[in-house]
């Protein structure tokens, strides 16, 4: 990579390349729930933990119980927790880690915050042990991620990177960071001095801050200086216009662009505003896919062979202007053939959709057919959760059929009468005036005789 590239991406990102570091990749959630619970059996000086959503289900009350251990036996143990995100979690489960020793913060309570930050949230998943090694990505606490085998629900897919190096300790500084915005900040002894290299990968650690805007211009800037594959998967696509711009110019320039997004999402409305720009990314020569399982809740970037990112931001502008949220892109082969071994595993899993043409109207989005019979996917038991977003799209597609033929058949109505009155102006006009009367009677004499009724029935 260039020296100038490089001081961009510096610039752009407000975060300077750190070698020496070790990266591993969990790609299955429920793999990267249970090395975060072996880090935190195997702490001995602090636990500094910080999600966006921690429920108070069966994969929440794992965490609890482990990180109350920890804080019995005399580890510093500080719990951070977004009020909105974890907004079900009642107050027991909170109250219980305090009893233990555990120090919990909530940021920004919904009650106690002003309007604009309120809408301002800690997107960030973090957990960093003993300033020695950490765990960032994507997901959440909660069964969702964990999945259910006993009752057929498979987990959300996402993405968590484990780090150990010199990076641990810029990580620790953000978590530092957003804790000091709650209340008092961390001791001096309670975040040690960068450790020693432990491996071969160079980090770049994006603290995404409300307003700084550092991951926007950062993804903005690796799609722009794209030369072989921009490959992205994300799970609530509704990108700003610029990035929009900037994902469909490399598609136009030859650059392999493909983008994975859920086919059933949590939140259906999102899915739908997605889908408001495929059209624009198809024509520019963009592949999209929409993955077959329950939720695909990662967020990845892979660029080229060089770069490779993984964290909380997803590419909307709550996720790239609003929220704090935390990053990695990593420079290093390891890392991004890791993701884009996962990316083709993942769009082998999805339907591809493209544009169907038609002689007088708009393109239509369809399935692409199947090159080949797909092997037979594992049975899956929706949850509720599942049930209700699929319920909802579904609503919303058969609203929109209705609606269109509701609006066709409102235009020929309104075109013909339109029609008639140019044609029969004094005609039409009587007919328009004798229905308007006989309606306004009919009603008038409905609500007189509903009036008699109601005041029988109080007589009686």
């Amino acid at each position: 990579m260039s020296d100038r590239l490089a001081r961009a991406l510096d610039r752009a990102s407000a975060a300077r390349l750190i070698p020496g570091n070790s990266v591993r990749h969990f790609a299955d959630s429920p793999a990267a729930l249970d090395a975060m619970l072996a880090l935190i059996t195997g702490a001995r000086r602090t636990i500094h933990f910080e999600n966006y959503i921690v429920r108070g289900d069966r994969t929440g009350q794992r965490f609890a119980a482990a990180l109350a251990e920890r804080a019995r036996t005399g580890v510093r143990v500080r719990v951070l927790y977004d009020a909105l995100g974890s907004m079900g979690t009642r107050r027991r489960f909170w109250r219980e880690l305090r009893r233990a020793g555990v120090e919990v913060r909530s940021f920004r309570p919904l009650l106690s915050s002003g309007p604009f930050e309120l809408f301002s949230r800690d997107h960030r998943k973090l957990i960093v042990i003993d300033s020695r090694e950490a765990m960032m990505g994507g997901l959440c606490i909660g069964d969702e991620w964990a999945g259910d085998a006993d009752h057929g629900r498979m987990p959300w897919r996402d993405t968590m990177l484990s780090v150990c190096g010199p990076a641990v300790a810029v990580l620790e500084g953000s978590f530092a960071r957003v804790w000091a915005t709650t209340g008092a900040p961390l001791p001096p002894d309670a975040v040690a001095a960068a450790s020693e290299p432990c491996g071969s990968s160079a980090l770049r650690v994006i603290d995404g801050v409300p307003a700084q805007s550092r991951a926007y211009r950062t993804v903005q800037m690796l799609a722009a200086a794209a030369q072989e594959r921009l490959w992205i998967t994300d799970a609530y696509l509704v990108a700003p216009p610029p990035l929009y711009a900037a994902i469909m110019d490399a598609a136009k320039s030859g650059v392999d662009v493909r983008l994975l997004l859920p086919g059933t999402s949590d939140i259906p409305v999102v899915r739908n505003f997605s889908r408001i720009g495929y059209r624009d990314l198809l024509r520019a020569g963009a592949r999209i896919f929409e993955y077959s399982g329950p939720m695909i809740h990662a967020k990845t970037l892979v660029v080229d062979r060089e770069w490779g990112r993984v964290g909380s931001t997803n590419l909307n502008i709550s996720s790239l202007m609003g929220n704090y949220e935390l990053d990695i892109v990593a420079e290093c082969d390891s890392v991004t053939e890791a993701l884009a071994a996962q990316f083709r595993h993942d769009t082998a899993q999805s339907r591809e959709i493209v544009l169907l043409e038609r002689r007088r109207l708009p393109a239509r989005l369809a399935h692409a057919p199947a090159p080949a019979p797909l092997p037979a996917p594992i049975p899956h038991k929706r949850s509720r959760r599942d049930l209700q977003a699929a319920a909802a799209i579904a609503l919303v597609q058969v609203a929109g059929g209705a609606r269109r033929m509701l609006a066709g058949a409102a235009a020929v109505t309104l075109a013909a009468l339109g029609g008639l009155l140019l044609v029969f102006p004094t005609a039409m006009t009587i007919a328009l005036a004798t229905g308007a009367l006989t309606a306004s009677l009919l009603l008038a004499g409905y609500a007189f005789a509903r009036r008699r009724t109601r005041r029988r029935t109080d007589a009686t």
